[in-house]
């Protein structure tokens, strides 16, 4: 279906928002550390047009459902199941005062859904700037991050950081943007596998996203329930030197390991970033390993399925692998040679026929561009 024959009128333009994979820094996010993603060639597109009713009507491409609400009307959980992020982003550009008006809005995807390659931040992204645009309104990509993440924790509920929504609307082709939550910087480091010989595999493993939303906020209570006990306003805050002594002050065994995660995993970023600067990307495989290792252990937020797709990946010839993602599903990415490539992801496929698990899908990521306007 077009959007004509959806709405019945032309559009006014289109704009796009990618999804996302981190590098690495997994978990950091929200004690306010450092993350390493990459915006994937995967991308929401969505088709917009003006209305002058004050409404707004959505609707996706390959379903002829639309579901319509007024701006007016909009509060918190007001919208339900996949409208509400649209909605949701809506809401809070007219809480923040932006001049929006009403629209139809068409979405065409294929970022997986499900696979923690961050749909729902992509669909914030790209209707927000789907909506300043029609009015002619220009807003930093980082504000509309800032704005996408108060949207998703506030209109849709979720306690998520602002990682993914600043990786959509910041990152750019070449680069993985080393992102300082504490300071707030960004930085473009020059990340092209491809000429090194290299390719970043993504593998979906398929695995139903079990318990994710109580055991991700469950993670983010104790973390912050340690930094309470420590003192601290955040884990950063703890120094990596001084991290067996910190350790000692915490009582509880779940909390110390908690936190020996979020410390040991921003020092792997710190350094990851550090030989990706050098041209070292070789290097840095078995940082990867080592962090998956850590949120297999520490953080406790993988599964049976992440589990054998890196120890398959690293057994294959991967130089390093690990889980992306708030886990508990999703995907690993595993950074091999690119003659070794097939390989590794053959032999996956197979660990997973031989274990029964659901057959995995994989892509090759290319570091591609933020957030911008098609037309």
């Amino acid at each position: 279906m077009s959007f004509e024959s959806i709405f019945g009128t032309a559009p006014d333009g289109s704009w796009r928002a990618p999804g996302r994979v981190n590098l690495i820094g997994e978990h950091t996010d929200y004690n306010d550390g450092v993350v390493l993603p990459i915006a994937l060639p995967n991308e929401i597109v969505v088709t917009a047009g003006k209305r002058s009713d004050g409404r707004i009507a959505v609707s996706s491409v390959g379903h002829d459902a639309v579901i319509e609400f007024a701006l007016d009307e909009l509060a918190p959980r007001s919208v339900d199941d996949w409208a509400a992020y649209p909605a949701g982003a809506a809401w809070i550009l007219r809480e923040s005062g932006y001049p929006i008006g009403g629209a139809n809005l068409l979405f065409e995807s294929d970022v997986p859904t499900g696979a923690g390659l961050s749909s729902s931040a992509a669909l914030l992204c790209a209707t927000s700037i789907a909506l300043l645009g029609l009015v002619d309104v220009e807003v930093d990509p980082a504000e509309v991050a800032r704005l996408a993440q108060r949207a998703e924790n506030q209109y849709v509920g979720a306690p998520v950081g602002l990682m993914d929504q600043t990786a959509s609307m910041c990152c750019t082709a070449g680069h993985a943007l080393a992102f300082d939550i504490q300071s707030g910087s960004l930085d473009q480091i020059p990340f092209d596998p491809s000429a090194d010989g290299l390719t970043l595999l993504v593998v979906d493993v398929k695995a139903p996203h079990r318990h994710a939303d109580g055991e991700y906020a469950a993670r983010r209570k104790s973390c912050e329930s340690a930094a309470a006990q420590l003192g601290v306003p955040a884990l950063r805050s703890v120094a990596f030197d001084s991290l067996d002594e910190t350790l000692a002050r915490l009582d509880d065994e779940v909390d110390r390991r908690r936190v020996r995660h979020v410390v040991t995993e921003i020092k792997r970023t710190e350094d990851a970033i550090a030989l990706m600067k050098a041209g070292r990307l070789r290097e840095v495989g078995p940082l990867f390993t080592a962090s998956h290792v850590s949120l297999r252990d520490d953080f406790e937020v993988t599964v049976p399925e992440l589990d054998v797709a890196v120890d398959t990946a690293l057994a294959a010839g991967a130089l390093g692998a690990r889980m992306t993602g708030g886990g508990f599903g999703g995907c690993i990415i595993a950074l091999t040679a690119t003659d070794s490539a097939a390989p590794v992801l053959d032999a996956i496929e197979k660990a997973f026929a031989e274990k029964g698990f659901t057959a995995p899908s994989a892509l090759a990521a290319t570091p591609s561009n933020g957030a911008s306007r098609i037309n």
